[in-house]
């Protein structure tokens, strides 16, 4: 029995997630064909073969990594949902505190948090050279932005799945990913030392208004 099999669970875990996390950030930074199990290992601190016995190898370690990030992401507004009905239910202003609700839980996870770094940079990759670990991101990613959108089309009178509110949704989200994207820019000219949680309240306030305009925009079309 090799090493790699005889480990305990919880330090099979424990190795499991150091090599999910180790190449979320060099699959993000570097992409998935520059980067070699190698560097993977050695930046999570194991042995090369656990790779091959984890995952069954380097494409189903970012099959891995896309798993992680769509069950992070998803958590995060599953449990922002428990309180929230069917957008179907609720009056026109309670769908836009659900919509911005959805907004700062959006800027909390992806801008705020030291983690949001690693997931978003991974998703980007995946973005401009989509995988099959796309697909399974996309299998999160889809329904939350219907979701967004059935908010949306309440909050604005609009049809939920019309061109308009699906692109709207987009960009709302973008001005978001913006904020974690551009933060070396944002933080030099904003003269911040970092986005904590004063900055990312500042954050939030923007984003709730630019909402609110959006909205209100949405609503006076014919």
């Amino acid at each position: 029995m090799s090493a790699t099999q005889s480990l305990t669970p919880s330090r099979s875990d424990a190795t499991r997630a150091a090599l999910v996390a180790a190449a979320l950030d060099l699959f993000g930074a570097k992409g998935f064909e520059a980067t070699s199990t190698r560097e993977i290992g050695a930046s999570a601190g194991a042995n090369i073969a656990a790779i091959a016995y984890h995952f069954g190898g380097k494409e189903g370690l970012r099959l891995a990594c896309a798993d992680f990030v769509a069950a992070t992401v998803g958590q995060i507004f599953a449990d922002l949902a428990c309180d929230v009905p069917d957008p179907r239910e609720l009056a026109p202003d309670e769908a836009r505190s659900a919509l911005i609700r959805f907004a700062e839980a959006l800027v909390e996870a992806i801008v705020v948090r030291d983690e949001g770094r690693r997931l978003a940079r991974f998703v980007l990759r995946e973005m401009l050279e989509p995988s099959e670990a796309f697909d399974r991101l996309y299998q999160t990613f889809g329904p939350i932005h219907a979701r967004a959108c059935a908010f949306w089309g309440r909050a604005a009178g609009a049809e939920a799945e019309s061109e308009a509110t699906r692109l709207s949704v987009f960009a709302a989200i973008g001005q978001i990913v913006y904020f974690r994207i551009a933060r070396p820019a944002v933080l030099r000219r904003m003269g911040w030392r970092e986005i904590g949680a004063d900055e990312g309240a500042a954050i939030k306030r923007l984003v709730a208004d630019n909402l609110a305009a959006g909205l209100e925009l949405a609503g006076s079309r014919p």
